[in-house]
């Protein structure tokens, strides 16, 4: 990821501490490349708002949030030096319904702060039918993320050569 920097590239986890540990110490240059997103998921207010202090403990780095599946309303979120914000329902046979109210609170809070906001799904049994607009439209909001050129061809190939021989 650090070398192929013309490529977006998002790292989700729900081991926030692992991550803040990995970039505080052993991945600590690689804080630098903006073109990593780095994020973790948020369900409820229990596991997943500690995961945000966590993100955002982390100096330098893109974040984002995946707020999926969301299965309760979050209340007021910390997103002080958040990037981006994805919320989603829960999909599958057992899928928990997802309240409208709570989708619209967390878009509010992203407006106020000027982040962008990208609804990903109703989610449910049938998450096709149920499609991913809110209020009659959909939202597909990307942070800006710099990219550079790609290298040349002739670099990649020496790069896959030597992770080949490793």
């Amino acid at each position: 990821m650090h070398l192929a920097d013309w490529h977006t590239y998002q790292v989700l986890t729900k081991r926030s501490v692992r991550m803040m540990e990995m970039l505080n110490h052993r991945l600590k240059t690689y804080q630098d490349n903006q073109h990593i997103l780095w994020g973790v998921s948020v369900e409820d207010k229990k596991h997943g708002l500690p995961r945000v202090e966590h993100l955002r403990s982390i100096p330098k780095v893109t974040k984002f949030l995946s707020i999926e599946p969301l299965l309760e309303d979050l209340g007021e979120i910390n997103l002080k030096g958040i990037s981006w914000v994805i919320v989603g329902g829960e999909s599958g046979p057992n899928a928990r319904p997802m309240q409208i109210d709570w989708v619209l609170s967390i878009k509010e809070q992203c407006r106020s702060a000027n982040i962008p906001f990208f609804f990903k799904q109703w989610g449910g049994v049938q998450k096709k039918k149920n499609g991913r607009m809110l209020n009659g439209r959909t939202y597909n909001e990307f942070p800006i993320v710099t990219m550079n050129e790609p290298a040349p061809l002739e670099t990649r190939l020496g790069w896959i050569e030597q992770l080949e021989s490793i």
